[in-house]
């Protein structure tokens, strides 16, 4: 991970959701960080290991948009994001694979093989995992959408694992076979 400038992230919080109460936290470059069935206390934590320094203020007008929009999708009414993103505090390796995660269309799948390949590393298909893994805007970044090379569900960093990446699949109409 690089280290970057202080800055400020506003963080917000939508207390309902289908996955429960949510975080979203932005930084005047775009949505920094998503999550759920997280504390303020780890959420916090979290971000502080990403952007050493930074000042963190609760400011729900700055959050709005993204929390909306998350919300819209989890509830089924939302197909695509329209958000700026921060890529800041990210290896290089990570931001070339969650952008090539963000360009899977809604309700299709790829593998971590194919997002090497497509990358330019085509033997780090376990790299582009660890990637996903550490996804730190999920669902925006749609790391759900990524199998295993044998078409299988392999691995969810979220909450709930590979269930909550099997629901998140399958609210955007994809069909997950039995595992």
């Amino acid at each position: 991970m690089m280290t970057i400038n202080a800055r400020t992230l506003y963080l917000g919080r939508l207390e309902r959701s289908p996955l429960g109460p949510l975080w979203a936290a932005v930084t005047a470059n775009g949505l920094a960080a998503v999550e759920w069935d997280m504390s303020f206390g780890q959420f916090t934590h979290q971000l502080l290991r990403r952007f050493p320094g930074a000042s963190i203020q609760m400011d729900a007008g700055q959050t709005a948009d993204a929390l909306r929009q998350l919300n819209e999708f989890l509830a089924g009414k939302h197909r695509a994001f329209d958000l700026p993103i921060d890529w800041s505090g990210m290896g290089e390796f990570q931001v070339r694979a969650l952008k090539q995660t963000a360009a899977i269309p809604y309700g299709s799948t790829t593998t971590y093989a194919e997002i090497a390949r497509q990358i330019g590393h085509p033997g780090a298909a376990r790299a582009v995992g660890h990637a996903e893994a550490t996804n730190p805007m999920p669902i925006v970044l749609p790391c759900h959408r990524v199998l295993g090379t044998d078409g299988k569900l392999h691995g969810y960093g979220g909450p709930g694992g590979i269930q909550m990446k099997r629901w998140l699949l399958e609210l955007e109409g994809f069909f997950v076979p039995g595992q």
